[in-house]
């Protein structure tokens, strides 16, 4: 996906609500000469891709930002605008390609990552993702949504029902794992029943109903 953005070895890059920095210290990886800020709202997240970014090497290369990637104030000048799995910063889609690409240099490149439907919603995957069926729309009215803001795709990765899977047996069960590995730390009996219930929601609920897509995306014109 980062090579499909095709930005220069110097790419500046900004990285809103960036975790514990997979993406954005992957984008540093990627572009050798390239130089990061990375917002979250998270202070262990921050922490932790603080950490990381000293083993890999590329602590010189990035900073991070304590705050709500709302009210994040920058030059607009960054080549690259990552939003991935976030947008509920934003409020929704549309409101990320608006407010996320103010950031965005006339020339650069915004990678968004965000759910839709992939196929109509069930009561049971609203039920569990306490969801209304115009929360998202389908994958083809994320692209709509994108040109009438005036962003095009260039290239998206849908996640596949694996790579789906990959991610939701991933964290509940490290968070099951911590609770079994920790039995009397006072935390454990609800991150156990965090887990369980995490994974029923998505087993019996949107499994197969709600995806996820990676676009990259240029302004039109």
């Amino acid at each position: 996906m980062l090579r499909r953005t095709g930005r220069e070895p110097s790419a500046r890059i900004l990285d809103l609500g960036c975790g514990e920095g997979a993406w954005v210290l992957q984008a540093l990886t990627h572009f050798p000469d390239g130089h990061a800020d990375g917002v979250d709202l998270d202070p262990y997240g921050l922490e932790r891709a603080q950490a990381a970014a000293g083993e890999r090497g590329l602590a010189d290369r990035l900073t991070v930002h304590e705050r709500d990637a709302r009210t994040y104030v920058a030059d607009g000048d960054y080549d690259l605008v990552l939003c991935v799995g976030s947008t509920h910063a934003f409020g929704g889609f549309a409101e990320t390609l608006e407010l996320a690409g103010q950031h965005v240099n006339p020339h650069g490149v915004l990678l968004v990552g965000e759910c839709f439907w992939s196929v109509p919603p069930t009561a049971a995957a609203l039920e569990a993702l306490d969801a209304k069926a115009d929360d998202y729309t389908d994958l083809a009215g994320l692209a709509d949504v994108a040109a009438r803001a005036g962003w095009a795709p260039v290239y998206a990765h849908v996640s596949d029902l694996a790579e789906w899977d990959d991610y939701e047996w991933s964290w509940t069960g490290s968070l099951t794992e911590w609770a079994l590995d920790n039995p009397g730390h006072p935390d454990a009996a609800d991150a156990l029943a965090v887990a369980q219930e995490h994974r029923e929601q998505w087993l019996r609920g949107y499994r197969g109903v709600l995806g996820f897509v990676t676009l990259v995306l240029r302004r039109l014109g």
